[in-house]
């Protein structure tokens, strides 16, 4: 805690001259550096400190939010993008991470590209209870399961580890996702590529169930995972987000906000030859 003649000190220095000291810590130390003293406080709620934390486009991101937002200062601005936003016709979501303040972004099932999607044998597209985005769609029956996002670096925020996840759910009639491991991966450009499987089923809680299971079931699963190749990948779980939905994290990647490099998230299982069904997509 700074003692009286340490406030003093602060106390005299020029306004813009605390703000630049301000912007170089984070808005959670923005926040409690506003008790120290009023001088502090004028300058933490500073446009001008607010609009460095802001993303650099910011202006052209809220130009493309489905609904516009209404906001008095820049603090005010950066607060509301905490909650995520739809953007580019409802197809996206842009926010800002409040721990890290880095921008995020979460894509409809509509952006992504789905084998045979449009196909509505195989495809059903429907709106979704408690989902963010207008729409989703439901796995009716294929042999062919392949799901890919794709986003540029340059929509990110630079020197920043992201983490790419798949947001699904299981339909009651599910069948087939978990007779073999689907294989995952997020690829940057031509340079990195990180891979590996996972099982989509839900996780018992029931453990004599599951180990039965796995009794009955050990020689034909062995036999399928043979075919999955697995080399320096990982093996994920499917994890409960606690709001009904169902998260599958597909790996990460580095965004060094120097070049522009396109990222390309993958979950495909195309070796098993089964039917397989009851996925449900929300996004990516």
């Amino acid at each position: 805690m700074a003692d009286e003649s340490e406030i003093m000190k602060l106390d005299l220095l020029p306004e813009d001259c605390i703000v630049q000291l301000l912007s170089f810590t984070s808005p959670y130390d923005v926040c409690h550096a506003s008790l120290v003293s009023t001088m502090v406080r004028d300058a933490a709620i500073s446009d001008l400190l607010w609009e460095k934390f802001l993303p650099s486009d910011y202006r052209q991101i809220i130009s493309r939010l489905v609904l516009p937002i209404n906001f008095a200062s820049k603090k005010e601005l950066f607060l509301k993008l905490f909650s995520p936003l739809l953007i580019d016709g409802g197809r996206k979501t842009f926010s800002i991470d409040r721990i890290s303040s880095k921008k995020c972004y979460m894509l409809s099932a509509r952006e992504l590209s789905i084998a045979w999607s449009t196909n509505p044998l195989y495809w059903c597209w429907k709106p979704l209870l408690h989902s963010r985005f207008p729409e989703g769609v439901e796995l009716i029956m294929v042999c062919w399961l392949e799901i890919k996002g794709k986003i540029n670096t340059r929509m990110l925020s630079p020197r920043t580890t992201y983490g790419a996840y798949l947001i699904v759910n299981l339909a009651g009639r599910a069948f087939g996702l978990d007779s073999l491991p689907s294989e995952i991966s997020v690829k940057v450009g031509g340079d990195h590529e990180s891979k590996g499987i996972v099982l989509i089923r839900r996780n018992y809680t029931n453990s004599r169930k599951q180990e039965l299971e796995r009794v009955l079931m050990r020689h034909r699963a062995e036999t399928l995972r043979s075919r999955v190749d697995n080399r320096g990948g990982t093996e994920r779980a499917l994890c409960d987000r606690g709001d009904g939905w169902l998260e599958i994290e597909l790996g990460e990647f580095y965004s060094d906000g120097v070049n522009d490099k396109e990222v390309t998230m993958c979950l495909r299982e195309v070796k098993g030859e089964h039917l397989k069904g009851g996925l449900i997509v929300e996004e990516g």
